[in-house]
């Protein structure tokens, strides 16, 4: 006699089958004109302040309903006690975020007695106060005269100068610490600083309770408050750092002047190779502030503020900075896998056909000049994580976007060339690191002891571009779907690259059966795509590694059929659950299991049911806590997430039960 399970088992599939046919609706209603699919990234708390801050020095704040939207953004994250986190919904108040915020709160005509500024004022002070605010926050607040450049560690443009084998040159750095600490230098080596005004003033007395004057601003060089102490400040950085002070008195005016012009070219080439976009909201401020600095009525600074709009965004709670230009090529990847995972995918040829032209219009056709000059990877046949326009490829979203553009070759004009594809698969091949994996934007280009002079306090692993799990199984997952049109040197190469990848994915494996994920919380990401690349790569289901990977997910399986997945997993590393199940994060498992074939039927049912349970009347999924990270503990919003997973992952789970 069939099991009760058995029983219902037909009607969940057809509930399934008609919630993808929603959830395909949903997305063909989200879809923009230009095929990508627009979203919500933001979350980091301190990229709005500093744009703000960028505002004032350059006398054009905001005004209207600009202004009126950043305020309401800025009420709608600040907690009770009023302090403000590292990201939108981190419980622990900042003092990096928190001040900061409060300074954007007054510059945006909020007065000091509003209710608002009143208890992040407070909070400030019951906490120690500017004084023990993180590295970042203490620039910013220099760059409006409200902290002295004596009370930072030097930040030497000197550093620019030496050779470029130099274990300690900057261009061995994350491209993104990089791109960040190059306009910090320059502006250091400046101590460029905004025109005082009655405001600043008044700032001084509020944030310092009338002792500014007082302040030993050396003493304060190495203070860091314990909220904003992630990551200690080691011996070696302090070593650093006092090297560098003893530097930084030397006289030597016609060395600096040089590598201050070595500095101002490199960032006016971020900003022309990426049209002003640059890599990241971090260096498009700071880039900007340069450019105020330089020429405040030049072409360069007017190119480079207007350029600061692509990275707001209205949402729900307000206008926000977000911790890219977009997140579309991205999107518009997974939700078109999704789509072709689903078992309606021939009646979405309109959507679809969309999608590859945005696929086919921002893929990167050329090199950067002189690349290796400016310490760039090359580029040609890489998709980066927004658009063309701003011009850096990425391991992953360019293997996401070959195997797209697999997927979908002949069924649309014009076609992405031949030629492109395979000049994606040198570009991923290039890529790939000694031990096997993938990084980011490059290949790994210093040691890991670099880590130790990571002067950030809120972040953990900015100063290397590391191997990580979901770029390595991404990259394998992209060349094993160009491999059948290969041949000869290049089909070799692609064989071996995917063998060395499965090794790295194997040893990055946890004695729990789980993978770590490093770019979304956390160990049910990074299982997901473990498990994905493994399998890629040629690995059975029944390989002991894949089995082991399935019963780590499944003793995490909720009693409601779901996973859960709290932040602090990053933060931690370990797995932490949450207080309640999301659709993201169930999608990712009930995905895992079902590309693994795993015999566990009815885990994967309760898995549907709660996806089907959650579906709301526009057939799509409710806001959830955030499950997008960075560098550990800062986590940011792929809004998108909960409209296409669970469309691919539903999909994907009807054809393995069929």
């Amino acid at each position: 006699m069939p099991s009760l399970a058995e029983e219902r088992e037909p009607d969940l599939a057809a509930l399934a089958r008609a919630c993808v046919q929603r959830g395909l609706q949903n997305l063909a209603n989200l879809q923009g004109p230009d095929g990508a699919w627009p979203g919500d990234y933001g979350g980091p708390m301190f990229l709005l302040p500093m744009y703000v801050a960028l505002t004032h020095a350059a006398g054009r704040v905001p005004e209207g309903a600009r202004r009126e939207g950043i305020v309401r953004y800025f009420s709608n994250v600040q907690h009770r006690d009023g302090s403000i986190g590292l990201h939108a919904e981190d419980e622990r108040g900042s003092m990096f975020t928190t001040c900061l915020s409060y300074v954007s709160l007054r510059i945006l005509g909020v007065p000091a007695d509003d209710e608002r500024a009143a208890r992040m004022r407070s909070w400030i002070r019951n906490h120690g106060g500017p004084l023990g605010a993180a590295s970042w926050g203490k620039f910013t607040l220099c760059l409006l005269g409200l902290y002295d450049w004596e009370g930072i560690p030097p930040i030497s443009p000197e550093l620019w100068l030496l050779p470029a084998d130099a274990p300690f040159h900057p261009g061995r750095l994350w491209c993104h610490c990089r791109q960040v600490y190059l306009p910090m230098a320059w502006l250091y080596g400046r101590r460029a600083t905004a025109s005082d005004d009655a405001l600043l003033r008044a700032l001084r007395e509020e944030l310092y309770a009338g002792g500014y004057a007082r302040i030993d601003w050396k003493a304060q060089r190495e203070v860091v408050a314990d909220s904003d102490s992630y990551r200690h400040d080691s011996l070696a950085l302090h070593a650093s750092n006092r090297a560098l002070g003893l530097v930084e008195r030397l006289p030597g005016k016609l060395l600096r002047k040089r590598a201050l012009n070595t500095l101002f070219e490199h960032i006016l080439y971020e900003d022309r190779v990426t049209n002003f976009v640059d890599i990241g909201p971090v260096n498009k401020v700071l880039n900007t502030f340069v450019h105020l600095f330089d020429d405040p009525g030049g072409e360069n600074f007017r190119r480079a503020f207007a350029a600061c709009d692509e990275y707001l965004w209205e949402g729900h709670d307000g206008i926000k900075m977000q911790g890219y230009n977009s997140s579309k090529l991205w999107d518009t990847a997974f939700a078109t896998q999704a789509i072709l995972a689903s078992p309606l995918s021939a009646e979405q040829a309109p959507m679809l056909e969309r999608a590859y032209a945005y696929l086919r219009d921002n893929q990167i056709l050329e090199d950067v000049p002189e690349p290796e000059r400016h310490f760039r990877h090359r580029s040609r046949g890489g998709w980066p994580f927004s658009n063309r326009a701003h011009g850096w490829p990425i391991t992953d979203c360019t293997a996401e976007g070959l195997k797209c553009a697999l997927a979908l070759a002949g069924r649309f004009s014009p076609q992405i060339p031949d030629a492109l594809l395979q000049d994606s698969v040198r570009l991923i091949l290039s890529w790939q690191n000694d031990d096997g994996g993938w990084a980011t934007y490059e290949k790994q280009r210093g040691g890991p002891w670099l880590e130790a002079l990571n002067p950030s306090q809120v972040f953990g692993d900015i100063m290397v571009d590391y191997s990580y799990v979901e770029c390595t199984s991404a990259c394998i997952q992209g060349l094993a779907a160009m491999k059948p049109q290969l041949s000869g040197a290049l089909r070799s190469q692609v064989e071996a690259a995917i063998s060395r990848g499965e090794g790295f994915l194997r040893a990055k494996q946890r004695e729990d059966g789980s993978f770590e994920g490093s770019w979304a919380v956390c160990f049910t990401y990074g299982t997901w795509f473990g498990v994905s690349g493994l399998l890629a790569a040629g690995a059975p289901t029944n390989d002991r590694a894949i089995l082991r990977a399935c019963a780590f997910l499944l003793q995490q399986q909720r009693a409601d059929g779901g996973w859960g997945e709290h932040g602090d997993s990053c933060r931690e590393r370990r797995y932490v659950p949450s207080a309640h199940g999301g659709v993201a994060q169930t999608s990712w498992a009930l995905s895992t299991l079902a590309r693994a074939k795993h015999p566990s039927p009815e885990s994967q049912a309760r898995a549907a049911r709660f996806l089907l349970g959650r579906q709301n009347a526009e057939g799509g999924w409710d806001r959830e806590p955030l499950v997008g990270v960075f560098n550990r503990t800062c986590l940011i919003n792929y809004d998108n997430y909960r409209h296409y997973f669970p469309v691919w992952a539903l999909s994907e789970w009807m054809a393995a039960s069929a």
